[in-house]
C-alpha cells in the first residue's frame, strides 16, 4: 500500500470515529458500560488517540507523545469536547507522519523499539495492523454508541 492510499484510509476511519463520538448525546453516555463488558466508548475512544499518537504520530512524525495506557482505560482523561478536539488533532498528525514515508520507508523495519510484535515487521506491515486496530475498536464504539442512545445510524 502507499503512503497516499494509508492517509486515505486512516483519513476515512478517524472522520468515522469523530462521528461516532459526535452522536452521543452527552459526557454521562459516552462514558457508561454496557452490561457484561468493561469499556465504555470514551474509554475506546481515549485508547485510539494513545495508540495512534504513539505508534505513529510519535514512532514514525516524531510528534512528541507520552501515553498512560492504564489511564485510558481507568479514567476519564477528556470530556466529550475534548474528545472530538482530540481526534482532530490526531488526524492532521496522522496524515502528517504518513505523508513522510516513501516507498522505501514503507517497507523499511518499524523501529522495535516501539513495537516489538511480530518477526517480520515493515512499516507499512504495522500501519496496517494499526489501521485493523483502529477499524476494531471503531466498531466496538458503533455498538456501544448505538446501545447507549438507541440510535440505529451508522456514521458516514
Amino acid at each position: 500500500m502507499t503512503s497516499e492510499e494509508f492517509q486515505t484510509l486512516y483519513s476515512r476511519d478517524l472522520k468515522k470515529l469523530h462521528a461516532e463520538i459526535a452522536q452521543y448525546a452527552s459526557d454521562d453516555q459516552l462514558w457508561k458500560v454496557l452490561p457484561g463488558t468493561i469499556n465504555s466508548g470514551g474509554n475506546l475512544c481515549q485508547h485510539l488517540i494513545g495508540n495512534l499518537r504513539t505508534y505513529v504520530g510519535l514512532a514514525l512524525g516524531n510528534f512528541p507523545y507520552i501515553r498512560n495506557r492504564d489511564s485510558e482505560f481507568a479514567d476519564r482523561i477528556f470530556t466529550q469536547t475534548e474528545l472530538l478536539e482530540q481526534i482532530v488533532l490526531l488526524q492532521q498528525i496522522v496524515a502528517d507522519s504518513i505523508a513522510k514515508m516513501t516507498p522505501e520507508a514503507l517497507v523499511s523495519d518499524y523501529p522495535r523499539s516501539v513495537l516489538d510484535m511480530f518477526p517480520q515487521q515493515t512499516i507499512s506491515f504495522i500501519l496496517t495492523h494499526i489501521l485493523a486496530h483502529l477499524s476494531y475498536h471503531s466498531g466496538q464504539i458503533n455498538y456501544h454508541r448505538r446501545w447507549i442512545t438507541g440510535g440505529t445510524g451508522n456514521s458516514q
